[in-house]
């Protein structure tokens, strides 16, 4: 069994995935979008047609699927945080720095009694990151 997170971005994924291959160094396995679906959907707004349907993006050893969704409304990722474990201090830091650009740093990175380096941080969409060195 495999937990994989599934982020919705509301319209913005298409700049959500360009963003991650910058921050973190993400490569998309699978991009698919609405007008692409092989099965007829009924009720999709003609504006959509060009929106994501699905993504799946290699961060590191871990999938993270993502996609539109219903594009409507703000991103709400309540309760939800990504964490990601670097080899070193320097990749940490580089990370946190990529990903808290445009975001809201909301514990700096900064030496803990469980990690030469841990910080949190939500990133230009909302996602919530804690960014430390794995032991």
């Amino acid at each position: 069994m495999k937990v994989e997170p599934h982020l919705n971005f509301n319209g913005r994924c298409d700049e959500a995935i360009e963003f991650y291959k910058k921050a973190v160094g993400a490569r998309v396995q699978m991009l698919m979008r609405f007008s692409e679906c092989p099965e007829p959907q009924p009720n999709m707004d003609p504006a959509a047609a060009n929106k994501v349907m699905h993504a799946a993006l290699q961060i590191g050893q871990t999938t993270v699927m993502a996609s539109d969704g219903r594009c409507s409304g703000a991103t709400k990722f309540d309760g939800i945080m990504l964490s990601i474990s670097t080899a070193s201090d320097a990749e940490a830091q580089k990370i946190f720095k990529a990903l808290s650009e445009g975001g809201q740093i909301t514990m700096p990175l900064n030496k803990t009694f469980f990690s030469s380096q841990f910080g949190m941080l939500a990133d230009r969409f909302g996602v919530h990151w804690m960014v430390l060195v794995g032991q």
